[in-house]
């Protein structure tokens, strides 16, 4: 009969790659669900408005609508692309810095416009990148190099300039989109 002693050294790295698994699965799940709705706010800040005037309601209803749109939403954006960026700086190889971002601020844009086309649709592609990240990940763990990973995330604040150009454009998407879809 074979004795099998019970082994730290063997466990310790397992446990770290499930528990990374499942952190990392459940965020790209909420963040996927979250970034491809259409609607992305559901605060309903409207109901705050309790005139019985119309035009004061109205004039309330628009501030609380810009508040979501241009306080909340770009927040949110930068949140999306710096996650994205994040990962894409981590799984990918030989990739410059302005490329990366660049990539990342298109999914972001595209996810935002197959949103207003079709929800499902838009979740694919959100789930998608994130997803094969981690297949490619899995298949091949030589692909990461944390240290010149970590030597691109600290060329991302010089790029700040086309981060906030970036940002600016998605953000002027999603009001085209809105206006364009009577939201």
């Amino acid at each position: 009969m074979i004795e099998v002693a019970f082994s730290w050294e063997v466990i310790r790295p397992l446990l770290f790659f499930v528990l990374g698994m499942v952190v990392y699965s459940i965020f790209i799940f909420k963040f996927y669900r979250f970034v491809a709705n259409r609607d992305i706010f559901h605060l309903n800040l409207k109901q705050y408005s309790t005139s019985s005037h119309p035009i004061i309601q109205k004039t309330l209803g628009f501030i609380l609508y810009i508040i979501e749109y241009v306080l909340l939403f770009p927040l949110f954006t930068f949140f999306w692309y710096g996650m994205i960026t994040i990962f894409l700086v981590f799984l990918s190889r030989e990739q410059s810095v302005q490329n990366v971002l660049l990539v990342s601020i298109a999914l972001v844009g595209a996810i935002r416009i197959t949103s207003y086309y079709n929800e499902d649709l838009s979740k694919d592609l959100a789930k998608m990148l994130p997803f094969a990240l981690l297949g490619i990940f899995l298949v091949d763990i030589s692909f990461f190099s944390f240290s010149s990973s970590w030597g691109l995330v600290k060329e991302i604040p010089s790029f700040w300039n086309t981060i906030l150009h970036y940002l600016v454009f998605v953000v002027a998407l999603e009001f085209i989109l809105r206006i364009s879809h009577g939201t």
